[in-house]
């Protein structure tokens, strides 16, 4: 029986590396001999997939109004029960490592906005834990310029300066409630690719060689 994989989270606002990081840990976990996927939430799946054109704005609600911001919490936790069942969790029993590219920090994040915290950890609630959750920590200023440059200016639902603030306080929050129960470590998103990267490799190599 192949021995179970590990399941590697990342987090952050927007522009604070997340991607760049879940890429570069999968390939020095490749690079070391592992077999590992890499995913990323929202999903592609058929519930993922509505999401991200929500979220670009491609998707919109009845007569152009904005989408009920409970719909999407729940569509949020819809698809990350899918991506489970139909992603994660299969290749984690086949021996595979995980990497994702957001997961529970960030509904209690973005979904608290507008939502009860309480409810939206308790949609939440039933979920797979990850081994590890690396959060880069980084202002929202630094994150949202970041962003705004990759994407050629093209704001996505939640890239505002005041709105990024209030994303960054809603993850401090939610690292004071639920950061010990997602296995949560901070990280300093501000400094190079390269540091954050080998101080997030450290971690999960000890961790795969157990």
């Amino acid at each position: 029986m192949a021995k179970r994989g590990k399941f590697f989270v990342l987090e952050g606002l927007d522009g604070s590396g997340t991607t760049t990081q879940a890429r570069l840990l999968t390939d020095r976990l490749r690079n070391a001999g592992h077999k590992v996927h890499c995913t990323a939430e929202p999903s592609s799946g058929p519930i993922g997939s509505q999401l991200r054109l929500m979220l670009a704005g491609r998707l919109v609600g009845r007569k152009g109004e904005p989408w009920d911001r409970r719909s999407l919490a729940l569509l949020f936790a819809a698809d990350r029960l899918d991506h489970l069942a139909s992603v994660i969790v299969p290749r984690l029993e086949d021996g595979i490592h995980v990497v994702c590219d957001r997961y529970v920090l960030s509904s209690l994040a973005y979904q608290s906005l507008d939502n009860p915290a309480s409810w939206v950890a308790e949609l939440n609630r039933h979920v797979r834990r990850a081994d590890a959750t690396y959060f880069l920590r980084i202002r929202a200023e630094a994150a949202l310029a970041r962003r705004l440059e990759d994407s050629a200016g093209q704001a996505e639902l939640f890239e505002t300066l005041p709105q990024q603030k209030r994303i960054a306080r809603a993850y401090e929050r939610a690292l004071a409630s639920h950061g010990r129960a997602q296995r949560a470590r901070v990280m300093d998103g501000a400094v190079s690719v390269d540091e954050v990267a080998d101080t997030i490799w450290r971690d999960v190599r000890k961790r795969v060689s157990r």
